[in-house]
């Protein structure tokens, strides 16, 4: 039986982290579910929803802003060398607008606002879950799913889409920027191959990916939030599930849209 006792171990390690994965995917579909139900009748609380939509965006677009304007340099300077290379200056907005616009920015927003919007979301409803003051909520009979999780969701997909679009303005600009003084490439041109080659469905593609994250993003962090035990300790745990589940998400979100709408 000696020979056996590692693959048995190996076996119940694959079992063991079949069932955890199991039981999270189960439990994000049973929350979705819910969500699903509560959105058929929303009753939000305003001051509640408006006081997201705050904490989501207007708090979120500095490094939103950050994050696009650095992606969009780094788009151009990617391309640089070949873009000098074969004299090719007409194609260099082309290729910005092509990547940022569908897949880089998206994508790089989404990760940013995971880590910021996400786990900061996840930290606050573990607290109040290990602090009872989600069960206060439903002495005092109030749903927390109408008065915490759809205020955060609806901001989330809202702000995650506006601050896509905003985080395009701030990548072109840096682009345009990047593309002048580095690749000495005259703005006019940049500004002529972009708006020529560069459709209004790339854009939408970026918008719709970037609507996907917001989901993502909200019903995953709500999830965990409002899963926490074990106290400070779990609430630290959840974070950590949240941030690494949204990511996947997130990924998991931008193949298939890349695949539904390409």
């Amino acid at each position: 039986m000696k020979p056996l006792t590692p693959l048995l171990g190996l076996v119940a390690r694959l079992g063991a982290a079949f069932m955890g994965l199991a039981e999270i995917v189960g439990g994000l579909a049973l929350f979705s579910a819910q969500i699903g139900r509560a959105c058929l009748r929303p009753r939000l609380d305003g001051f509640e929803t408006w006081r997201n939509f705050y904490r989501v965006g207007v708090k979120s677009l500095p490094i939103v802003a950050t994050t696009a304007a650095f992606a969009g340099a780094t788009a151009v300077i990617q391309t640089g060398h070949n873009v000098v290379k074969f004299r090719a200056y007409e194609v260099v907005g082309w290729a910005f607008g092509y990547s940022v616009f569908r897949e880089i920015g998206p994508l790089l927003i989404g990760l940013m606002f995971s880590g910021r919007v996400g786990a900061n979301n996840t930290a606050e409803l573990g607290t109040m879950k290990v602090t009872e003051q989600v069960d206060a909520l439903r002495t005092l009979a109030i749903d927390p799913i109408d008065y915490l999780v759809l205020p955060r969701i609806l901001a989330m997909v809202v702000m995650m889409t506006l601050l896509n679009v905003v985080g395009d303005v701030f990548a072109l600009i840096a682009g345009i920027a990047t593309s002048r003084f580095m690749l000495g490439v005259d703005p006019w041109v940049f500004w002529n191959s972009f708006i020529e080659y560069v459709t209004l469905t790339d854009f939408f593609n970026g918008v719709a990916k970037a609507a996907g994250f917001g989901v993502a993003i909200g019903l995953v962090s709500c999830h965990f939030g409002l899963s926490v035990t074990g106290g400070a300790i779990g609430v630290g745990r959840a974070v950590n599930a949240s941030v690494v589940a949204s990511a996947v998400g997130i990924f998991v979100i931008d193949y298939f849209i890349t695949y539904l709408l390409k």
